[in-house]
């Protein structure tokens, strides 16, 4: 397979190939990648950011699953003594056999949107060993995992992901950004696993539930929602007022509700 073979973007996969040298500066940028890091990009398609990826980091490992850009990529880069193709599937693949010596992962990729929050919620499962994350994501997607209390935005994937990460949106990507261009806008998310988790230590799973529950009727209050789980005076013990909405509650709250669920 030679260079200038470019496959088409498989629908399956949610491919769109980026492509714009502006935002890929941009991006590049907001990694700030240096000598000594350990980089993994997921879903490095034609190469756009492993190129220049590779010429500011000793160590990056690519997984990509379509098998029709796995031998493209080791085509045009694999030359690279320090690049290292995996030809697996990036929500199934477990981060911690590539950690060194007790080194963080820098994690970075164009994700489809199709498998965005699986494996958003694959890899802070393995966060021990991951220093942060750069990617691009549906816009709507980076809204929501950045919403604050209060807005239309907030709900479980921004508290499971703000209770676990620092979390802050960079720049929004247009479309024709892309090859083909998708029908939405993207943007730029970055990720900071904390050492101490938002609002402390509590059970992940019983986390989930109470926050799936409290936004299955989000137009109820937090004391409708939450009636089978939770007392009127378990919300007002926490300072948690009964007729509030589920989107008015901070994530420290629902650690809170939670923490208290397991005690019982």
């Amino acid at each position: 397979m030679t260079e200038s073979y470019y496959p088409r973007a498989r629908k399956r996969f949610g491919q769109n190939f980026l492509h714009d040298e502006s935002v890929i500066e941009g991006i590049i940028e907001v990694i700030s990648p240096d000598k000594g890091q350990h980089l993994v990009e997921i879903g490095p398609g034609r190469g756009a950011l492993t190129t220049p990826l590779l010429q500011h980091c000793d160590q990056l490992d690519v997984i990509e699953l379509d098998r029709d850009l796995v031998p493209l990529l080791a085509s045009k880069l694999g030359h690279h003594k320090h690049l290292t193709i995996h030809e697996a599937d990036a929500l199934k693949f477990d981060y911690r056999q590539l950690q060194q010596n007790d080194e963080k992962l820098r994690v970075i990729g164009n994700l489809p949107y199709n498998i965005t929050t699986p494996l958003l919620f694959h890899l802070v499962e393995q966060k021990v060993c991951i220093e942060d994350m750069c990617f691009m994501l549906q816009r709507e997607v980076v809204e929501r995992i950045c919403a604050e209390p209060g807005t239309k935005q907030y709900g479980r994937l921004s508290i499971m992901l703000q209770h676990q990460c620092y979390v802050e949106q960079m720049f929004i990507v247009p479309p024709e950004a892309f090859d083909p261009p998708p029908k939405v806008e993207s943007a730029i998310i970055y990720l900071q696993p904390l050492s101490q988790n938002k609002g402390g230590e509590v059970e992940l799973a019983r986390l989930s539930q109470v926050v799936t529950t409290a936004f299955s009727q989000r137009r109820k209050t937090i004391a409708n929602t939450l009636k089978k789980l939770v007392s009127l005076g378990d919300l007002e013990q926490l300072g948690i007022d009964p007729g509030q909405r589920p989107e008015t509650v901070t994530v420290e709250q629902y650690v809170e509700l939670s923490r208290c669920l397991q005690q019982q």
